[in-house]
């Protein structure tokens, strides 16, 4: 899917949510330096609950081709969850039409609204097929690109590359080959 935002007029939101350590922000980092590196207006808010590492973290992330007035989503046209509480807490802030991407693995799907789409990856399965466990939040940005094209595909992948790939380019093969895994689950 190309990015949606080679239309003129573009705004999309995401949030991402789950436990710390699951790499939502990251996940939110990625979409927003692509953002940026396609010439869009972004903005990228995190929120951590109280607890340290297992506590609840979440982002706000918007990418539009205009000046963002306001950084804080309240409804959003992506959410990805990755963690049953968070699912609970967010599967009601989609916008209507929006997209719900929940970890399969760790979330039982109940009560969602008919009218946004949910797309159910099974993050951490993939994650161990790809040899870590750490890059289940990789799976589901693959999912997310493939699904709303909030951001282009190959530049994500660039954006891997730039961010990922210099810390530690012996992992970049994993996580390219996440990413694309976890597009597959978007039919």
């Amino acid at each position: 899917m190309s990015c949606k935002c080679e239309e003129k007029k573009f705004e999309m939101s995401l949030i991402a949510a789950g436990f710390g350590g699951q790499g939502l922000m990251v996940l939110g980092q990625l979409v927003a330096y692509t953002g940026i590196a396609e010439g869009r207006h972004v903005s990228w808010i995190p929120s951590y609950g109280p607890e340290m590492r297992g506590g609840t973290a979440n982002c706000c992330v918007i990418v539009s081709s205009e000046e963002i007035g306001a950084p804080v989503v309240s409804e959003a046209d992506v959410i990805v969850v990755m963690n049953q509480p968070s699912f609970d807490k967010f599967k009601s802030e989609v916008k209507q039409g929006g997209i719900l991407l929940y970890n399969s693995d760790l979330i039982k799907a109940e009560g969602v609204r008919p009218d946004i789409r949910l797309i159910g990856v099974p993050a951490n399965q993939v994650a161990e097929e790809s040899g870590s466990d750490k890059v289940a939040n990789i799976a589901m940005l693959g999912a997310t690109v493939a699904a709303s094209g909030i951001v282009g595909d190959a530049a994500c992948v660039e954006t891997l590359k730039e961010k990922l790939g210099k810390k530690k380019p012996e992992y970049l093969p994993m996580n390219i080959s996440t990413y694309e895994k976890g597009k597959s689950f978007v039919k």
